[in-house]
């Protein structure tokens, strides 16, 4: 209930242009919904320098039931969230004993406001969906870890739980490490191994081991606690296997326009370890992306966190006999957040809330049971403990859904981005975006110019400048920033394919040819560049080249519409009406999976056009009657279309059916008034004898 008090109002939300393009509605391998090829595609290949497949399996299974309606993918991960907060619930129930406070963290888990990111963007679906499986691989492993007898199936359990979830997160391979972290507390199977170690060293020689776990002078516990290392080593297996697929996957994430020193990196990750801990306590100023500092933090800022941090972890340690807890917590949350700490540098921000979504469970179980410590002498311990845990999930609950309600579009949370951070260049250019896309173009290239003003030359600003002026017909200035872009970034491939749309606005077709093949080049299944070139070699009569791109781009997206139609108008070309029709068919087949779910104003629907293209087909092969039919469906469908009105009338004047074929012809001309060839065959029929 809290979740969808928190997050609800994400089902009347957009999606967003920060990545949700390609990771969904964008991206023709998962809008085309699921099926046994998408699988493989999603095992096989990388996209948005991730290998996540199961997380690109649910997009998949959203689009099978939605489409591209945004509202089914936020429910998908307002659902996840909650069962995610359900199984947290169980699993420290399970691993704790202990009721009330394990529902409090799954609450604050649910909720927070650093959650806000993870379930209101569609694109972070990775997180929900991996949290559902972390959460299991808990409560599996706990079912194991308690029970009275070794359960071969219960661990297999476990293993397999833990590598479905980097299926659809990589940073879940700190797992390991915090079932080691479980053994010491709440389960204490460390303790149980030591008493069992220390047993069997009665009945024979001390032997001093090279290794302490946790306290001692000497390592003298490791021996207790090899058995629950060796016990994890399929589950470090996995991990190293994760992380080795991780760096091949986001190669080109690494390369960013940050040049930072290792020390850079470190003293980033220093503060960002304090600020998420003072964001657990107050969320305030939160912020899509949080631009990198680049030489601003302060060197007493740095030291005073290392030491902040210092100071807690010796307190922990020093403490972990009374209260195992605090260390558990204080470790679970340092070591989840390594792959997220910003050491390896990956993408342009110095943190993001998404980063805390399992590590801070850690702080919540520190401070939970730390607090039920606290108040368990007291008299009123008890009411207090309840009155403060409602008051603060009222609070955050209620900072929750405020912050969601920035994520409703791509403006406002941009501009919220901007109010809450400076010399934010990502946030300016990718209002620009939003802004471009509602048409408001100078308003666009404002911020475009803004975010250049702040980082200097940046290739995809610089795109986006070519497309504002392209939109405004402005070609030549359009020319000028596609060519800056592809200046700075040499394989930019969708800079290469505008710019070949602009060179063609200019009627240099050689020029718009060569950025095309440059464009196919970087990108061989670019689909859009196989079409756009397939329609110039069309129209230089260079059918069979045409055909060989229109076919390439198929095989890409064969459940584009579009596509199917211009290869059914290339094969048409050719002569090749039963490939045509064939072709025709295959488009009307299709789905339309339009973002905005609908056509542009003033275009002709691409299904319209089919059915006018099927019936020509039809009409060639000799079957005029159900050609007749095609036409009707596609005037059905678009009454305005005057070709499929000439089409119709035609066929009508060859059938005999005088009357009806001059009114169609009639009409095709009243809709396109230069429209000759209705006009010459108007003529042909005022002149024929009447039968």
């Amino acid at each position: 209930m809290i979740v969808w008090v928190a997050f609800g109002q994400t089902l009347g939300h957009e999606f967003v242009n920060y990545d949700d393009g390609d990771y969904v509605y964008e991206n023709p391998n998962v809008t085309r919904g699921l099926s046994l090829r998408g699988v493989v595609w999603a095992f096989t290949r990388v996209h948005a320098a991730n290998w996540h497949p199961l997380t690109t399996l649910s997009h998949m299974l959203d689009c099978q039931f939605y489409g591209l309606q945004p509202l089914g993918h936020h429910l998908s991960n307002v659902l996840l969230q909650a069962a995610a907060a359900i199984l947290l619930f169980l699993a420290l129930r399970r691993l704790t004993g202990n009721l009330w406070p394990s529902a409090f963290v799954a609450a604050v888990f649910a909720i927070h406001p650093l959650r806000v990111e993870s379930v209101a963007w569609i694109s972070e679906r990775k997180d929900v969906l991996s949290g559902v499986f972390f959460m299991l691989t808990l409560l599996a492993y706990a079912r194991y870890a308690r029970s009275e007898r070794s359960s071969p199936g219960r661990y297999v359990t476990v293993v397999v739980l833990f590598a479905l979830g980097l299926m659809c997160k990589p940073t879940l391979v700190t797992l390991p490490f915090v079932l080691l972290l479980l053994d010491y507390w709440p389960l204490g199977r460390m303790q149980r191994a030591e008493g069992k170690e220390q047993r069997h060293q009665a009945q024979r020689s001390r032997v001093t081991s090279a290794f302490q776990c946790f306290s001692g002078s000497a390592f003298e516990r490791w021996p207790a606690v090899r058995g629950l290392v060796v016990e994890k080593v399929p589950l470090f297996v996995l991990s190293a296997a994760s992380c080795v697929a991780t760096v091949l996957a986001q190669r080109r994430a690494f390369e960013t326009d940050l040049k930072l020193t290792f020390l850079e990196r470190a003293a980033n990750a220093v503060v960002s370890y304090v600020t998420y801990l003072g964001q657990m306590f107050y969320p305030a100023n939160l912020a899509v992306l949080y631009p990198y500092p680049e030489g601003k933090l302060a060197l007493p800022e740095v030291l005073l966190a290392a030491l902040l941090l210092l100071i807690i972890s010796v307190l922990v340690f020093l403490w972990r006999r009374k209260y195992p807890f605090l260390l558990v917590g204080w470790l679970w949350y340092l070591g989840m957040l390594i792959p997220m700490i910003g050491l390896v540098q990956v993408g342009t921000q110095a943190r993001a809330d998404r980063y805390t979504y399992l590590p801070q469970i850690g702080l919540y179980l520190l401070v939970t049971w730390g607090a039920m410590e606290l108040l368990a002498r007291w008299r009123f311990g008890r009411q207090v403990s309840a009155i403060s845990a409602l008051l603060a999930i009222t609070v955050l609950t209620a900072d929750s859904v405020h912050e969601t309600s920035f994520w409703r579009n791509s403006e406002t949370l941009w501009k919220r981005a901007i109010d809450r951070t400076s010399d934010n260049y990502v946030a300016y250019n990718n209002l620009g975006r939003a802004l471009m896309d509602k048409g408001q173009l100078d308003e666009a290239i404002s911020y475009f110019r803004k975010a250049l003003q702040i980082k200097g030359a940046l290739p995809e600003v610089e795109y986006n400048l070519g497309n504002v002026y392209l939109q405004k017909g402005q070609v030549k200035e359009a020319i000028t920033h596609y060519q800056k872009a592809v200046q700075l970034e040499p394989a930019y491939a969708d800079a290469e394919f505008n710019l070949g749309t602009a060179f063609l606005q200019e009627g240099d077709q050689l020029e718009a040819i060569a950025h095309y093949e440059k464009a196919l080049e970087i990108r061989p299944d670019f689909a859009e560049v196989h079409i756009n070139l397939g329609n110039v070699l069309l129209k230089n009569r260079q059918i069979d080249q045409a055909i060989d791109h229109y076919k390439k781009a198929v095989a890409i997206d064969p459940q584009s519409a579009e596509m199917q139609y211009n290869l059914g108008n290339a094969l048409g070309s050719k002569g090749d009406w039963a490939g045509a029709t064939s072709s025709y068919r295959a488009a009307l087949q299709t789905q339309a999976r339009d973002k905005r779910g609908e056509e542009l104003p003033g275009r002709i629907s691409v299904y319209a056009k089919a059915h006018n293209g099927l019936g020509v087909g039809l009409e060639k092969l000799g079957r005029a009657d159900e050609a007749v039919a095609q036409f009707r469906e596609s005037l059905q469908i678009d009454d305005s279309y005057p070709e499929a009105h000439y089409d119709l009338g035609c066929v009508l004047a060859r059938l005999g059916q005088r009357g009806e074929a001059v009114a169609q012809l009639t009409e095709a001309l009243r809709l396109k008034p230069d429209y000759l060839e209705a006009e010459e065959q108007l003529r042909e029929l005022s002149a024929a004898p009447l039968p």
